[in-house]
């Protein structure tokens, strides 16, 4: 799974909402026992990156995010909170949705395989039976997705166990962010949509879906130590370690790095040099994995003229 999720965990704000796992009639099954933040009982200094990019009269913060998180973190404050309140507005990888349930219908026209071929039939015997195993795993019946695309199961797969390993939705940056932003009267726009996110994941071959899938279910309960791994160099401030991180997944799995990363890291750049021919300051807040090595949205703005300072604090 490492050769996914280093990506995953840091790249698609789409990631929370697959805690939810749509049933056959759009039903939600949710993680059960959701951590709060009252079971945190002492708080950890975080100083993640934040970068900037200034013109006469603009001002672009950059902020790299992790969508999940443990309780107990303290990373809203001294720079990032000092750039969040200088901002007149936010922009995230998406606006996120506040209604499950509409979530769940954007999700099923694209998940649901109507080409009659069910997910069992994708998979040999032995793969079946692993993917089987997992799904029971994390509580749900064996053949919840039999008649979706592999892509939906792997996501799941990918986020519904997090909460055993004390990460909560709720405590991930844009979440929090967008409250922040809604107590302040900040106004909120998405880089993408929600279906534009979950159609990068629609859009792989049926052989990198199932690889996808395979390569969760194997790896299944090394989710968590791959997941501390990247919260630590988040919080430390370090991009290079991320980037180290992520290189050996990036090599293994190019096409993936090309569709979640890098071709939306350049759409991004052309929407950042576009906001930033209007005055005002811009709190911009992506996956922390797009801040990180080769091909990041830094390297992209520099292709347009736009340097991004890495502020120290």
């Amino acid at each position: 799974m490492k050769k996914w999720f280093k990506i995953l965990a840091t790249t698609c704000a789409a990631i929370p909402f697959a805690q939810c796992a749509v049933l056959p009639g759009g039903n939600i099954a949710v993680a059960a026992e959701p951590v709060t933040a009252a079971t945190a009982t002492a708080l950890t200094e975080a100083n993640p990156a934040l970068w900037v990019v200034k013109d006469e009269d603009t001002t672009v913060y950059l902020f790299g995010t992790v969508h999940v998180l443990k309780p107990g973190l303290s990373w809203f404050d001294a720079a990032v909170k000092d750039a969040f309140d200088k901002s007149d507005e936010m922009m995230l990888e998406l606006v996120l949705p506040e209604d499950q349930a509409a979530v769940a219908n954007t999700m099923m026209p694209l998940a649901m395989d109507k080409s009659g071929k069910t997910l069992p039939s994708r998979l040999t015997a032995e793969e079946l039976k692993a993917y089987q195993a997992a799904m029971t795993s994390v509580g749900l019946p064996a053949n919840t997705f039999d008649m979706f695309k592999p892509w939906l199961p792997a996501m799941t797969l990918s986020a519904l166990p997090l909460s055993k390993h004390g990460y909560d939705p709720e405590q991930g940056v844009e979440k929090q962010l967008t409250k922040f932003a809604k107590d302040s009267g900040k106004p909120v726009a998405g880089l993408e949509t929600l279906e534009q996110q979950l159609g990068f994941f629609d859009s792989l071959p049926e052989t990198q879906q199932v690889a996808f899938l395979n390569s969760v279910v194997k790896d299944l309960d090394k989710l968590g130590p791959v997941l501390d791994k990247m919260v630590v160099l988040w919080a430390k401030g370090d991009p290079d370690g991320l980037a180290a991180a992520m290189n050996e997944s990036m090599a293994a799995t190019p096409e993936l790095a090309q569709t979640l990363l890098y071709d939306r890291n350049a759409r991004w750049a052309e929407q950042i040099q576009a906001r930033m021919e209007q005055p005002g300051t811009v709190f911009v807040a992506v996956g922390a994995g797009h801040l990180a090595g080769e091909k990041s949205l830094q390297d992209y703005l520099a292709e347009r003229g736009l340097t991004a300072a890495r502020i120290d604090y």
